[in-house]
């Protein structure tokens, strides 16, 4: 099974796809770990990214559509991708579908994460992460542990709050988002692949929608 995670910066969809990887043992692809990666690889793919990025220049789609294909071609899909971070517009979307056509691989569904704005830019802007696991944490829903023992990894950890967790900030962010990403909402609405879930319920709820939605 082949998805794509949609929703503003802060909905939760990195939590989401990690309890997929987890329960499904699907494999994440997120363009910025597939960057980071093909960084140090090595390979030809991998050359062509540490150049332009020390160039201090944006890595083209047409870059990351091959770092993408690399993956899908691997023969490590497991229970299926989960494509995060990627498409971000609507060209992106295009080539996209271009590529997992020309492979035969599907597309079996788009999660749109819905949230309403004030109570995203409350919530992220309470948010910190165990410094040793990634492990979420909020100062309303979640408080980080007296003790400083992340409850996730069962270590004592530094508790770090991303410099750019500002309303300000995330505002930015968001308008971004709305710019070039929300039309992918009707783009995929259109071809019937759109499925919402409310992305501001509890973490447990929305991962019960998501696998509601994904059958």
């Amino acid at each position: 099974m082949n998805i794509i995670l949609l929703g503003p910066p802060g909905a939760g969809k990195g939590t989401q796809a990690r309890i997929l990887v987890e329960g499904r043992n699907m494999v994440q692809l997120s363009t910025g770990d597939m960057l980071r990666d093909a960084r140090t690889s090595g390979t030809e793919m991998g050359k062509m990214v540490a150049e332009v990025m020390d160039k201090g220049h944006l890595v083209t789609d047409e870059i990351v559509i091959g770092l993408i294909r690399e993956k899908l071609t691997s023969g490590q899909a497991g229970g299926g991708y989960i494509f995060d971070g990627f498409p971000r517009t609507l060209a992106q979307a295009d080539a996209l579908g271009a590529l997992l056509a020309e492979l035969g691989e599907p597309l079996d569904a788009v999660i749109e994460m819905q949230v309403d704005d004030a109570a995203l830019v409350s919530r992220i802007t309470a948010r910190s992460t165990c410094g040793n696991c990634g492990e979420v944490y909020n100062d309303n829903t979640k408080p980080i542990p007296a003790d400083q023992v992340c409850t996730s990894c069962g270590q004592k950890a530094e508790f770090k709050r991303r410099a750019d967790d500002n309303e300000e900030s995330l505002k930015t962010r968001l308008l971004a988002y709305y710019k070039q990403t929300s039309p992918l909402i009707g783009y995929y609405y259109a071809k019937g692949s759109l499925k919402s879930v409310d992305g501001l319920a509890s973490m447990d709820e929305v991962s019960a929608s998501i696998a509601g939605a994904l059958g």
